[in-house]
């Protein structure tokens, strides 16, 4: 699925990142929910977790899962168009309905049909690529930037992200007490909101 290959490549950039997050000057402010945690704790989350319920990744996920279909849909049309008009004229070229002259003016019109497809296929398939990269650099940096802003608070000595069977866990075993994975979602969705309603 689209969103899973999205997920492992904004993982791949946020894991360094949230790896070496260090502590920084905060309020003091305390969320009840980690209320335990101590200043200068480790503490680690599921990076699974926030790239599947982060409504900022599904958001822009659609978008892009929209655009690649539509992209998608346009090289399968110009391929079959193309696919069709080469067999159309084997056909004629096996039933003998064409001169030597015209099946040779055909078949380099053909030649040159095919080339502007490749050449049409290779330039879409740098759109997509690039497409991918803008909306995984988005979300990664949204994230990155907001447990920045998350850690400035809260003082923790590292954050560590983990990602289920994608990559070797960090984290093999942990107090469940040092997971923030719920209060990063409920922060970077809030701050999505109030962005997205400022855009607005």
């Amino acid at each position: 699925m689209f969103l899973g290959a999205l997920a492992v490549m904004a993982g791949l950039a946020i894991l360094n990142s949230c790896q070496n997050a260090a502590p920084a000057a905060g309020n003091g402010n305390e969320e009840t929910t980690e209320a335990t945690i101590a200043k200068g704790a480790i503490v680690y989350f599921n990076l699974d977790r926030v790239l599947n319920e982060f409504d900022m990744a599904n958001d822009l996920g659609s978008v892009l899962q929209s655009k690649l279909q539509s992209i998608d849909q346009e090289v399968t049309r110009r391929g079959n168009k193309l696919q069709s008009d080469m067999n159309a004229f084997n056909e004629k070229i096996e039933k003998g309905l064409l001169t030597r002259s015209t099946a040779e003016a055909q078949n380099e019109k053909l030649l040159k049909q095919q080339s502007d497809f490749q050449n049409y296929y290779n330039q879409k398939q740098q759109e997509m690529q690039e497409e991918q990269a803008v909306t995984m650099n988005q979300i990664a940096n949204a994230i990155k930037e907001y447990i920045d802003k998350f850690n400035a608070e809260k003082q923790y000595a590292m954050i560590i992200a983990t990602q289920g069977d994608i990559l070797p866990q960090p984290v093999t075993a942990g107090d469940p007490d040092l997971d923030i994975t719920d209060a990063l979602i409920e922060g970077l969705n809030a701050e999505y909101v109030k962005t997205r309603n400022e855009n607005n």
